[in-house]
């Protein structure tokens, strides 16, 4: 029996979508899954995967190695803090430093990227979020397993992409030969301890939307994650063997407002910890990005609809510029240390 057939319709609204036929590159079914990519981007700026490929095991051991991690106290976690990562941007932090609309997240985490040598060209350039991760030295395997990851996550990327190319009417390599031919690439790990009052009003992580173009989210089994959609907000469970992916704000400016970056928000009221395993899929930190030129769509910039009243289409820049510019405002002291170690 298939995870499509034992899940249940009001289970999740969110639609599940079966991509198997885009990674083996069956081509009349990949037209089947790119009208079904379209219409959830449409409807929900948000769908479940399955049929994906990747490695159950990989992301169990995933699983198993990071809950080891934050187990650990806040003086062993420490070891790897951010301030050490300096502009690449990698490392530990604790709970209530990451931002969210300037309120502070009940999370905890560790922020990963490419693996890149200290001898790249845009390491000694000291492009900002480039260069080498910070891994636990205690815990074995960790640094192979969540490399291993972004290795399996970074093809699934390509993969989705070519799915939602198609799923605008374009060749399947236009993302690609634009923009994410050598992707940015950026990948969470985060930690939502037990919400100890079990007050609703205290969130993981308040309403926001993503910034890039295509976010794949493993979630453990606890659940939390809730999506706004058009009647409000409705949960997305966790579904055994699947991600969620959802489309972000860049994504949102590309297509003029067709396919909408939609609010999500996480709340933990379970008695016991939440692994949340982001991976963002984006642009080249040096490219240009630009809209793409679609028939009869008009752009849809009504402010008043967005969850902070900004636009997504006035930005012109370098998709590095733009980035630079967002994530300042989730670590502000940070950021004030990184341009300081640069001056």
């Amino acid at each position: 029996m298939t995870i499509l057939q034992v899940v249940d319709k009001e289970f999740s609204k969110v639609p599940i979508i079966d991509i198997s036929a885009l990674i083996s590159q069956t081509s009349n079914s990949s037209c089947v899954i790119a009208d079904q990519i379209r219409q959830a981007c449409q409807d929900f700026g948000f769908f479940y995967i399955v049929g994906h490929g990747v490695d159950e095991q990989l992301q169990e051991q995933l699983e198993d190695l990071s809950q080891q991690f934050f187990a650990q106290d806040l003086e062993t976690k420490l070891k790897i803090r951010m301030a050490l990562g300096g502009r690449a941007w990698r490392g530990y932090f604790p709970v209530g430093n990451e931002l969210t609309s300037g309120r502070p997240d009940l999370k905890e985490g560790i922020y990963f990227g490419g693996e890149l040598a200290e001898d790249h060209p845009l390491v000694k350039a000291g492009t900002p979020m480039h260069g080498r991760n910070l891994f636990p030295s205690n815990i074995p395997q960790f640094r192979e397993t969540v490399l291993e990851y972004i290795y399996s996550m970074t093809k699934l990327g390509h993969t989705l992409m070519a799915g939602i190319a198609l799923s605008l009417g374009l060749e399947k390599s236009y993302f690609a030969d634009r923009y994410t031919k050598d992707p940015l690439i950026l990948f969470r790990i985060f930690n939502y301890p037990p919400n100890s009052s079990l007050s609703k009003s205290e969130w993981g992580v308040g309403e926001h939307t993503d910034y890039g173009v295509l976010t794949i989210l493993k979630q453990d089994n606890v659940g939390g994650l809730q999506v706004k959609s058009k009647s409000g907000w409705i949960d997305a469970p966790p579904i055994p063997g699947s991600f969620v992916c959802n489309i972000g704000d860049m994504l949102d400016r590309m297509t003029r407002g067709l396919y909408r970056s939609t609010p999500h928000r996480v709340q933990n009221l379970s008695t016991s910890n939440r692994l949340s395993f982001p991976f963002f899929f984006d642009p080249n930190f040096n490219v240009e990005v630009k809209p793409i030129e679609l028939k009869d769509v008009v752009v849809n910039d009504d402010k008043s609809d967005r969850w902070d009243k900004a636009s997504v289409h006035e930005f012109r820049g370098t998709y590095g510029e733009y980035l630079l510019n967002k994530v300042s405002k989730v670590f502000p002291e940070l950021r004030q240390k990184v341009l300081e170690s640069a001056e």
